[in-house]
């Protein structure tokens, strides 16, 4: 993507979204949960000004960077987010590198599929305790609006969080985690199907992902995925593995195909990241934007951002990607 087309983006996107306002981020903030192996820790980021805020739970991915995926991570994301109405809350899940000291032993090694998603649940259900804690904020969320977003494995716990079942591959049990406090949410580059495309060399080695079962998931969502995001360690399907979650799920939902784009969707899990196949800051803005601007119109009901934002950045020549929605 060219300097042109990036300030396009910043162009459409400050239209759909208003100007920026400046972000305070707070954190540690620790929850003791009973029964984890050690304290929920998570950062907060929220505009300096503004009430009535919705909140946004992102779900880090599982990547070989220590502290991306970690509350230290997705900072191009969580930023923006946050610098436009949102207050961004960020948990280290129990996969993180930072704690695989720590927690190597401990029940549900190594994926925590379950305490992933149940991270989220302990966050909404101690919001109170949250909002008090970082200065500044107490009196400015609102609580009955509430999304998720997350990226790679992220995204497969946004999606049980969202209304998608599971397979217990221990028990052979059905497990539903979905969190109705959550109105809507974002799949980033997020697992697909199981079943027998689920044949790439390291499946075996997550036999969680391949149980999911999206057609329980309900739940209003953006799937996002890069056309050349082609995950052959987990499948031989190609990039639209990653649009499972739209292609196989009840509506409401739309995908949004970001052209060129891999795993890393242009450098969405931290500023400068090495690992980042498809480095391309115009992308990350293209997503922050867009994912931004979705999730506003879903939680306020008429507001046009996304079909402005949607159809400025995803129509023309210089279009980053295409929309379509059931």
């Amino acid at each position: 993507m060219s300097t042109s087309t990036s300030t396009s983006t910043a162009a459409v996107v400050s239209e759909a979204l208003g100007a920026p306002a400046p972000v305070l981020s707070f954190s540690p903030v620790v929850l003791d949960v009973p029964g984890r192996p050690v304290d929920l820790q998570v950062r907060v980021s929220a505009p300096a000004t503004g009430t009535a805020l919705p909140v946004l739970l992102l779900s880090h991915g599982h990547g070989p960077s220590n502290n991306l995926s970690s509350l230290n991570g997705y900072a191009p994301l969580a930023n923006f987010w946050a610098a436009h109405g949102f207050v961004v809350v960020q948990p280290t899940h129990l996969t993180s590198a930072t704690l695989s000291h720590l927690v190597a032993d401990a029940p549900g090694a190594p994926d925590f599929w379950r305490s992933r998603a149940e991270d989220m649940t302990h966050i909404l259900d101690r919001l109170d305790v949250i909002e008090n804690a970082v200065p500044q904020l107490a009196g400015r969320i609102d609580h009955s609006k509430v999304s998720v977003a997350g990226h790679s494995l992220g995204g497969f716990t946004a999606a049980l969080l969202l209304g998608a079942g599971l397979t217990d591959p221990d028990t052979g049990s059905v497990v539903r985690l979905v969190e109705p406090r959550i109105k809507a949410g974002v799949l980033l580059a997020a697992p697909g199907r199981g079943g027998e495309v689920y044949n790439g060399p390291v499946a075996g080695q997550w036999p969680v992902i391949g149980g999911i079962d999206f057609s329980t998931m309900a739940a209003p969502a953006l799937v996002v995925a890069g056309d050349k995001d082609d995950s052959r360690h987990f499948t031989d399907m190609g990039p639209e593995w990653h649009a499972d979650p739209y292609t196989l799920a009840p509506g409401p939902k739309a995908l949004l195909t970001l052209f060129d784009a891999e795993h890393g969707l242009g450098g969405i899990a931290g500023y400068d990241a090495a690992e980042t196949t498809d480095e391309s800051p115009a992308r990350v803005a293209a997503v922050a934007g867009l994912t931004a601007a979705y999730l506003r119109t879903r939680l306020h009901p008429g507001d046009p951002a996304w079909r402005t934002t949607s159809e400025a950045l995803t129509t023309g020549p210089a279009a980053v990607g295409r929309v379509v929605s059931k």
